[in-house]
């Protein structure tokens, strides 16, 4: 059993406005926006209907600005009002998350909702992502994630916020998914999730019908527990406890310190 597809979609006049936004970062902060993409339930897969807007980019600076002794700020970030929640690393930031590894910028670069999109860049950084970023690399990640946001949201309540029930499934399904696919990373929307690896067709009724209570529910909408999804959250958080363990990763800081002085000098990103 599968989920039905979710076809995530910007309406012109929001992504005009996002585009300006971008433009004028540009201009404030002197820098060249390399991607820019929504991460959030619109790009999840559960949007509720008054769902906000959490653009995300990446950008590079002028090459001087790297040759300070004083490092300069490595995040632009937008104050929050209203539908919007727009920030973004500096590219030297990103490469540093990547090599430990992080798999948010990853799960960035697979986002369904592009608003800028360098596709040399971008794809010369998935190839770098992908030494780094998956499998158990992945689960401490995952499995933080999904702690985190149980205990903060969830806990002892009988009824939880139904947008924060989603924030814990996703890493719960991606643990689950790097469980049975320890090779490839987990996709970012979680009817891939669901699609790409084997559960029970009770389980995936109960998210369906979750994803359906939240689609129809504002932000603030709350629900019932579930115990079928609490179970298996709780299974896969236990399984990463106990096999989530730090590997041994190749020395990429060469290879990245190339793709940063490739990218803010604008010369060949080679075929690595």
């Amino acid at each position: 059993m599968t989920l039905p597809p979710f076809v995530p979609s910007v309406a012109p006049d929001i992504e005009a406005t996002i585009q300006s936004k971008l433009a004028a970062l540009e201009a404030d902060h002197d820098v060249r926006i390399l991607f820019a993409i929504e991460s959030g339930s619109r790009a999840w897969g559960f949007p509720s209907p008054d769902s906000d807007y959490d653009v995300r980019f990446i950008y590079a600076h002028k090459p001087n600005w790297y040759l300070s002794i004083e490092p300069g700020r490595d995040v632009i970030e937008l104050p929050i009002e209203g539908d919007w929640d727009i920030n973004g690393w500096d590219i030297r930031k990103a490469l540093g998350l990547l090599i430990k590894p992080n798999p948010v910028m990853l799960e960035w670069l697979s986002s369904p909702i592009r608003y800028r999109w360098n596709e040399d860049i971008c794809a010369r950084l998935t190839r770098f992502a992908d030494k780094t970023t998956f499998g158990e690399s992945c689960l401490h990640h995952y499995r933080n994630l999904a702690v985190k946001q149980w205990d903060k949201h969830v806990g002892d309540n009988t009824d939880v916020p139904l947008k924060k029930y989603f924030y814990i499934l996703r890493p719960a399904l991606a643990i689950s998914w790097i469980k049975q696919n320890p090779t490839v990373q987990p996709p970012m929307n979680l009817q891939a999730l669901v699609a790409g690896q084997s559960l029970d067709d009770a389980l995936v009724a109960q998210i369906e019908q979750l994803l359906i209570a939240k689609a129809s529910a504002k932000e603030i909408g709350r629900g019932e527990r579930i115990p079928m999804i609490d179970a298996f959250i709780h299974e896969q958080i236990a399984w990463a406890n106990v096999v989530a363990k730090l590997e041994e990763r190749p020395d990429l800081m060469a290879e990245g310190n190339d793709i940063l002085h490739a990218i803010v000098n604008r010369s060949s990103l080679g075929v690595a």
